[in-house]
Formats: C-alpha cells, structure tokens, sequence
C-alpha cells in the first residue's frame, strides 16, 4: 500500500455528476523520498517519506510495494501518483474535546429529572464487590477525544496538480491544518 501525507485545509461543496458533493480539501505539500529501507539493511523493506510544510519536516514510512517499489532516495513524490487512484483510506487524529462525563463520552442515558431523583448524570455502578477492582475497559468519564481515525474506501472526486490540493468526499478527522495519511 503506498501513501502520502497532506494537511487539511477545510471543508466546501463542488459540483460532481450534476450534484453538489461534499468535500474536504487536503493539501499535500512537498513530499520527497527521504530513505529506502532494505530487507537486508533493516530486515524489512520500506520508503520513509518526508513533508516539508514551510519550516516543519514530517517523517512518514510506507511499505515499498506498489507505485513505491522502483524509487531511490531524493526522489520527488508528486500527484502524479493518484492519476488512476479512484479510492483512498484517510487516517487522521480527531479533535481534542477535554475531559467529559459518562453521558456526554459514551451516550450513558442518566436518570429521571424530576420526582425527586438525585441520580440525574452520575455514572452509576462501576461493577460488583468481586475483584474488588474496576475492570479494564470499563467505560467511564475521562478524556475524549484526540483517536485515531481510519476512514476506509473513500472516494477522491477532485484532484488538483497545480496547486497540489485533492478533495475526498465528506468529513475527514481532525482540524484545521492537521496532519492526514492518505493511503491507496
């Protein structure tokens, strides 16, 4: 699987097929060929990509198979790449939302309101007196957000060379000018 690095720029509408689609916007910026990594060097093989967004470099491994099989170090990766790509897979971090609740991190529904209850957005039992311990995995209030996030089979509908910018269809995790893998 080959794949490049981008930043995500934000979300519009184009006309695709008589229709409006969604897109979000993701520029990819200078991507070179930083290292080639060698089965009998490494023990495996791999290109390790490198982004260079204004003063920020960005280090990305891929396995050497697919379009990344034939390259050597300070080749230049353009768009060229995507030219028969109709589908991707985009991994990106989603948004931070700090610390939450039980009912707002996992849709726990809470108690009634009213007729004198006190029980309206606690948590509520977090197991049985045996193991004397909250089990692992037990779903609780704490930090939300800030996962990784793997879309699968989404399509590209827009691909500009000139100004180094694809448009996938629909939302993308992350914000504003996060980093997002895009993987074919």
């Amino acid at each position: 699987m080959a794949g490049i690095l981008g930043k995500k720029l934000e979300m519009t509408r184009v006309l695709h097929n008589g229709k409006f689609t969604p897109v979000t916007l993701i520029k990819v910026g200078a991507t070179k060929v930083a290292q080639v990594k060698t089965i009998e060097n490494d023990g495996y093989a791999a290109v390790v990509l490198e982004m260079t967004d204004g003063k920020k470099v960005t280090l990305h491994e891929v396995p050497a198979t697919g379009k990344f099989e034939n390259v050597a170090k300070d080749d230049v990766i353009t768009l060229d790449v995507l030219d028969d790509v109709a589908e991707v897979r985009v991994v990106g971090i989603s948004k931070g939302k700090g610390f939450a609740g039980a009912v707002k991190r996992w849709h726990f529904s809470g108690g009634n309101a009213s007729h004198g209850s006190k029980f309206h957005r606690a948590l509520g039992s977090i197991g049985w007196r045996k193991p004397r311990r909250t089990k692992l995995g037990k779903k609780m209030h704490g930090h939300m957000g800030t996962d990784q996030i793997t879309l699968k089979h989404v399509p590209m509908i827009l691909v500009n060379k000139n100004h180094s910018v694809i448009g996938v269809k629909g939302p993308v995790p992350g914000a504003r000018n996060s980093l997002v893998t895009l993987t074919f």
